[in-house]
């Protein structure tokens, strides 16, 4: 990038790509996570559980770049839609551990869904879809390697 006169245009702006695709996918999956009584947050953390269920509130934190007071609302509308059971610690109270219920389970099917769905909106095959997301992580991480901050505890 070469310097100008004032910052580029937002089409031209990386940051922006990133942000409006995101923002297209969560509306393209919105009608389908209506369907499952969920929103896109609550989808990604029943994701991160159905990967491996059972987690600490910090933990499912961390792998989202979240705060946990953030995400506390977030589990407690899961809990009451009966999809998690939130319980402390016995050995320390601090610590909220987070584990699926049954229908949280049985939603899992249902969700693959979403895939799909953005298969067939991005008009892209699986191997272009998966380049795009590693470049993006590749993106996401070599910048949270200049800046400090979140690490992802998850493949890349």
């Amino acid at each position: 990038m070469t310097k100008s006169e004032g910052p580029i245009g937002l089409e031209d702006q990386v940051c922006f790509g990133v942000y409006s695709a995101g923002i297209a996918i969560q509306r393209a999956y919105k009608p389908l996570l209506d369907q499952l009584g969920i929103t896109y947050p609550q989808y990604l953390v029943l994701n991160l559980l159905w990967r491996q269920d059972a987690q600490t509130v910090g933990r499912l934190a961390d792998q989202l770049a979240l705060e946990s007071s953030t995400l506390t609302p977030l589990l407690k509308r899961l809990e009451g839609a009966g999809l998690v059971r939130r319980e402390r610690n016995p050995a320390d109270e601090r610590q909220v551990h987070i584990a699926l219920t049954e229908a949280g389970r049985a939603l899992r099917t249902r969700a693959s869904c979403l895939g799909e769905r953005l298969l067939a909106a991005s008009q892209m095959s699986i191997a272009e879809l998966s380049e795009l997301n590693r470049s993006v992580r590749k993106l996401r991480d070599r910048i949270y390697a200049d800046i400090g901050g979140w690490t992802p505890d998850t493949p890349a």
